[in-house]
């Protein structure tokens, strides 16, 4: 979980005590606390840095591929290809953003309420120095791509899936008839039928669709 509860009903009011600091210990947590909203904000920049790179690929690959009718329709493959690409590195920033955000929420919850009068778990502190002595994600790589997925990432996949469907029908001979198993002849890649590049195209989003529940599932973070 993304952060330990803390207050008054966090703990079923077992343990809970008034806790005091010394100003060295306070000024040490202070400082801790800013520096890793530091690093969460720096890596928020890094996050929407490569969603937009992602948005600004797709949209280049998506206007060549159908700027001439002549241009195949791999494109969007390789548009697919290069979004999960940017989705896994996302995945690893992400992984450390939450490194520091689950510092930051057991701070928030312990120490802040301990310095305004609160009781609180007097044995906190060892949430925080397991962090700090082995520092590690609270969430699997397959968790951190299904949230960056769901938020950002499914969007930008229907989108080239919309694309790459309109432009298998723009090379579609004039008068011809939609027609099956035939149709699937519009996504033959070379020596690649068509069913082939469908049944993987459909394989790969369904993937994704289960990265996305899965991720809500085992992960529920503290974001709106």
């Amino acid at each position: 979980m993304p952060g330990t509860g803390g207050g008054q009903g966090a703990l079923a009011g077992e343990g809970l005590t008034e806790v005091s600091y010394s100003t060295n210990q306070a000024n040490a947590l202070i400082h801790l606390y800013r520096a890793e909203v530091g690093k969460m904000t720096a890596y928020r920049q890094r996050l929407d840095m490569t969603t937009n790179w992602s948005v600004v690929t797709t949209a280049g690959l998506a206007s060549f591929a159908l700027g001439d009718v002549n241009n195949s329709h791999a494109t969007f493959l390789f548009a697919m290809f290069m979004n999960y690409f940017f989705l896994r590195l996302e995945a690893r920033r992400f992984r450390t953003y939450e490194i520091a955000h689950h510092r930051v929420r057991i701070m928030e919850r312990f120490f802040y309420p301990a310095m305004l009068g609160d009781k609180v778990d007097p044995h906190w502190h060892q949430l925080l120095l397991a962090e700090l002595a082995k520092p590690r994600s609270p969430m699997s790589r397959s968790d951190a791509m299904g949230w960056r997925l769901g938020r950002n990432y499914l969007w930008i996949y229907t989108a080239v899936l919309v694309a790459w469907f309109a432009k298998l029908d723009l090379q579609m001979p004039k008068g011809w008839k939609l027609e099956f198993p035939a149709a699937l002849e519009l996504a033959d890649i070379g020596s690649f039928p068509g069913w082939l590049v469908f049944l993987g195209v459909f394989v790969f989003y369904g993937y994704l669709i289960w990265l996305a529940v899965r991720a809500y599932r085992t992960y529920p973070l503290e974001e709106g």
